[in-house]
Parts: C-alpha cells; structure tokens; sequence
C-alpha cells in the first residue's frame, strides 16, 4: 500500500488548484472577477499496483461564494511528465519534501488514475484514508459494481449533498465537510454509457 508522507510540498496542492481551478470549463464560480478560497474537505487514497502514481481524489470547498461549492479533483502524483495528454491535463508541478518534484495531473487524464477508479467501481480496489498510510477508508462506499463492456465512468466535478443516485449503474458515495463543519455525503463517480 502507498505511504501517506508527513512532509511539505511547494507550491502546496490548494495553491495549485486555485490557480487552476477557475480555467475549467466546470468551474461554478466567476472565473474574471474572483479567486476561489479553496480548502480541503474530503476524500481518498487509491494505491496504483506498481506503486509508481500516487491517486488522490481530494474534494475542495470554494467558499468565496455566498453558497460553498464542493468540488472533486482526482489527481495522479507522478516522478516524470506524462506523454500524451492535453496541456490543461497539468495542474503543476511541486517540491516535495522526501520524492523530489511531483507533476501532478487531473486524473480523469491520468490512465492509472482512470484504471484505479474502475477497479474500485468492480470491487477490485480498496479506498484508502486520505492522510494515513495502510488505512482503508470504510466511508467511501460503491453501490452496484455493473462496469463492463460498453461502459465507462463519469467522475462528478461539482458535487451535490445525496446518499446515492437512483439507477441500477455502479455509484460511487464519499463525504465531505462543509465550511461550517456540517457533513454531507454524495455521489462522486457513477458508471456511465460511453
């Protein structure tokens, strides 16, 4: 399993998306007039079998609006530039303390972090807490596991406060804190028609 590193990373991670955040074709805020206040709310860990990408899916509250609006953004951590993805597929690159520089990239583009997300979605991945090495995560739950010829799955960017979605499909359920503190619980990825 992958191990959480208790060490610091320059630009940090919420530095990284709040520059990057604004430019997506999803963002809900005013990309022209403000800049989001991003903290870290939620999420979880997948391990890459290699051990070579390290998968978080880290859901992000913007506050700066007058309603907060949760975000999911998968990230692959990789030692080396990834060959073959679009340009905004990079959220940056950052120092970390103990692997050196990390390209970080939107996992919906990073292959490992798509294959991980679908082995998850059969019952073939355990989540993994998000800051502790070998913990799993018994709050990330799957309903359905139906992934199969035909079929992909669609990662939810802005997130909704529900238990899980109507539909016979595989559904992806994990939670977040609001700013207030409350918790709330929705739908993060659901299998999908290609």
């Amino acid at each position: 399993m992958a191990t959480v590193h208790r060490t610091t990373m320059t630009p940090t991670k919420l530095e990284l998306l709040t520059g990057w955040l604004p430019k997506q074709s999803w963002y809900v805020g005013d990309a022209e007039t403000e800049t989001p206040e991003l903290v870290k709310a939620g999420g979880f860990r997948l391990d890459d079998p290699k051990g070579a990408v390290g998968i978080e899916f880290m859901v992000v509250v913007d506050a700066t609006a007058q309603e907060p609006v949760a975000y999911l953004v998968p990230m692959g951590y990789r030692g080396a530039a990834l060959e073959g993805v679009p340009g905004e597929a990079l959220i940056g690159t950052s120092e970390h303390g103990v692997l050196g520089t990390r390209w970080i990239y939107d996992g919906v583009h990073d292959p490992v972090v798509r294959e991980q997300l679908h082995a998850l979605l059969r019952g073939e991945a355990t989540p993994q807490h998000q800051s502790e090495s070998d913990t799993p995560d018994p709050t990330v739950t799957v309903h359905g596991t139906a992934l199969g010829d035909g079929l992909d799955v669609q990662v939810n960017r802005v997130l909704r406060p529900t238990e899980a979605a109507q539909g016979s499909s595989g559904r992806l359920v994990a939670g977040w804190i609001w700013p207030n503190g409350t918790a709330a619980r929705g739908v993060l990825a659901a299998v999908a028609p290609r």
